[in-house]
């Protein structure tokens, strides 16, 4: 498949990255929030940037095999950012500025087992030491709002922001290495609702389904507006289950879809509506250069419309060389970690740099696709 899309990597019950584990043989969570499903939402016209948008390709997406063309990405503006930030006005930040780090992830179980290897403090102080997002990629209704809560807790008791990643959606990864989720969309709404079940009532980041709406174009058009239609009723049920909750949806990265394309998907989505949305995210466990990645989404953003008060989050977990400029997307060489996971960036419309897809957990190539591998952990933070 060509493309140039997100990686995402699924394994076992969790996508690699930060996995909320749990057994899912017994239990059953309590009643979820009564919310019915909508009907479609009306395809309404995308208005036109009035800024310079960056250039993109339009060309069709494809879910593994991941090439990203047009021009070659440009590299990290680390200084030229870093002089803009003080220029601009920084959006309003939430309650509590720091993210939670959960204390189960792969990573962190490596460094605590292998107290001597030479790669450990490297590996231990610039990867586990910082927060990354908690996913959750199984289709288990039966225990998903107790896993939840089990995260969201923790970070309302540590007084952190936790960042959960819900990645159930049925036909996820368009059959690709990532495929799998709910078994149809009534079954992921019912999911959904229990997700939000677990959401508590603290502050919460919640990456809503990476690759959704940026990879829909492999459904058919009437599967792409079901599909759209769940999304913007997951949007509502996790507000509605936690007003604190802030819900970004996917945007792909600044080497995909163009701005407005990508932006009419995600209005079809709910994207653009505060009862659903907080804004948009990008570049999940892909490679593009912050810089970009920022200039993409203030494209989208405004060719989305809705309140301003919709923001963007970017992952920028592994984006410190940019993209490798063959579109190589499987563990590429040469890349290294991005900016520290952050909520206060600075920068206008941009309200968090995150972790979403935690380093060193292979795409497929450096090991098995989903797992901790220290060597190219080590390779990233070196």
């Amino acid at each position: 498949m060509v493309a140039a899309a997100s990686v995402v990597v699924a394994v076992g019950t969790a996508t690699g990255m930060l996995s909320a584990l749990g057994d899912d043989g017994g239990g059953v969570d309590e009643a979820r929030p009564q919310v019915t499903r909508s009907p479609r939402l009306q395809s309404l016209p995308v208005v036109p940037s009035a800024s310079a948008t960056p250039s993109v390709s339009a060309s069709p997406s494809a879910p593994a095999k991941r090439t990203s063309p047009g021009p070659a990405p440009k590299p990290e503006k680390t200084s030229g950012e870093s002089g803009r930030a003080g220029q601009e006005e920084s959006r309003t930040a939430p309650a509590s500025t720091r993210l939670y780090r959960h204390p189960r992830s792969q990573v962190l179980d490596w460094v605590r087992a292998h107290p001597d290897d030479p790669r450990r403090d490297v590996i231990e102080s610039r990867i586990a030491g910082h927060p990354a997002a908690v996913w959750f990629a199984d289709y288990s209704p039966g225990t998903i709002a107790s896993r939840v809560r089990a995260v969201t807790s923790g970070g309302a008791e540590a007084g952190r922001v936790p960042v959960v990643v819900p990645y159930a959606v049925p036909d996820r990864d368009c059959g690709g290495h990532s495929q799998g989720g709910a078994p149809d969309l009534d079954a992921y709404d019912a999911w959904i609702d229990r997700f939000a079940a677990g959401l508590g009532s603290g502050d919460v980041i919640v990456v809503l389904e990476p690759d959704s709406v940026a990879q829909a174009e492999c459904l058919s058009a009437g599967e792409r507006a079901d599909r759209f239609a769940s999304l913007a009723r997951a949007g509502r049920v996790l507000k509605d289950a936690n007003p604190k909750a802030r819900v970004y949806f996917d945007a792909g990265h600044s080497g995909w879809h163009a701005p407005a394309k990508q932006a009419g998907w995600l209005k079809q989505a709910g994207a653009a509506s505060a009862d659903s949305s907080d804004g948009i995210f990008s570049n999940v466990s892909n490679f593009h250069a912050t810089a970009d990645e920022v200039a993409y989404d203030r494209a989208v953003l405004d060719a989305l419309g809705g309140p301003a008060s919709l923001g963007a989050v970017i992952d920028t977990s592994r984006n410190g060389n940019g993209a490798p400029t063959d579109g190589e997307w499987c563990d590429p060489a040469g890349r290294k970690l991005g900016r520290a996971p952050t909520l206060s960036t600075g920068m206008g419309r941009v309200d968090a740099y995150l972790w979403v897809k935690l380093p060193g957990e292979s795409d497929g190539c450096r090991g098995t696709p989903g797992t901790f591998t220290p060597s190219y952990a080590y390779d990233l933070a070196r």
